[in-house]
């Protein structure tokens, strides 16, 4: 069967689907050409990340795709009711990235309680002349044990971020519309474990409780996180998003960044991805990453080897 990998994947994965007898194509075609492209190779997969969008046209009149992969977990940019009505199989690989996700969350949110996203911009520029002033403006610190993380969004990657909370000492709350009741197995280097029982909690108490909110949820119709919600925070609370751009109301973000409401804010998505707005590059609060939550080595090979044993499976003949 002919692949396309329109987006990119793990060499690892292409010579694991090669010497399955799959013929792989690495050829980035531009989004106005795909159908073409797809059609002229005779195309049976099509694998993409984010960047490439498999519209109802797409699957509609590509005449030999049988099946489009994502490499990765959101299927925001793949039209499902098309895909179903037309046969053709989708695959994508929701838990490899879990752990990349769940770290950069981490870091993101000990980034916002040390104040490292403003400390890291200004000692370039001031750490020689004012190295007192910019150690006394930020010694106002706060320490993550004994803290309470409320997570919304209790899938792979919020599971992995409450694991990593609870090794540092924080208490775990979570909101999810499917997971009543979940158990967490914290597995160590030498091989012990210890289970967690944490159960499910609404969204008014998660918000009215935590002292830091990190949003783990696919991609919204409306906005999960307002003024309204805000509000209902507790004051210098902190976000982190390195879910879906369009979960969070990002002026109403700002506005309570801008009167303290929220201390902090950590993010790796933007409702206007790929150009952010201005006025959170720019913002001392917020700490910034350009949508790489799972982009890591070991989260790209693990990504590239579960969809090409999906494949396998799936397609082999």
């Amino acid at each position: 069967m002919n692949i396309l990998i329109n987006d990119g994947l793990s060499q690892d994965a292409i010579a694991h689907l090669e010497n399955n007898h799959f013929k792989v194509f690495q050829t980035s075609v531009a989004q106005s050409q795909l159908l073409n492209y797809l059609n002229e190779q005779e195309i049976h997969i099509l694998v993409v990340r984010s960047a490439t969008k498999v519209d109802s046209t797409i699957i509609k009149d590509a005449k030999y795709l049988k099946a489009v992969a994502r490499a990765g977990v959101g299927l925001d940019n793949i039209d499902l009711d098309a895909a179903l009505t037309h046969q053709i199989k989708v695959i994508n690989t929701p838990s490899a990235s879990a752990k990349a996700v769940a770290e950069l969350t981490i870091a993101h949110l000990l980034t916002g309680v040390r104040h490292l996203q403003d400390s890291n911009r200004s000692m370039p520029l001031e750490g020689e002349s004012r190295f007192k002033e910019l150690k006394k403006s930020y010694s106002s610190a706060r320490e993550l044990e004994g803290k309470t993380l409320g997570i919304i969004g209790f899938g792979a990657i919020g599971q992995e971020t409450a694991k990593k909370a609870i090794g540092l000492g924080m208490r775990v709350l979570y909101h999810d519309i499917a997971q009543t009741k979940v158990t967490l197995k914290l597995e160590f280097y030498d091989g012990q474990e210890i289970e967690f029982n944490l159960i499910n909690v609404s969204k008014k108490h998660l918000l009215e409780q935590s002292d830091f909110i990190s949003l783990h949820i696919p991609s919204q119709d409306e906005y999960l996180l307002g003024e309204k919600e805000f509000g209902m925070m507790k004051k210098g609370a902190g976000l982190i998003n390195t879910a879906r751009g369009n979960a969070v109301d990002e002026i109403a973000l700002i506005n309570a960044l801008n009167t303290d409401q929220l201390a902090f804010a950590g993010l790796d998505v933007f409702e206007s991805e790929p150009n952010p707005e201005v006025a959170l590059l720019m913002h001392p609060q917020i700490s910034l990453s350009p949508h790489i939550g799972g982009s890591t080595k070991e989260a790209q090979t693990r990504i590239g080897m579960d969809l090409a044993e999906q494949l396998i499976k799936s397609f082999k003949s």
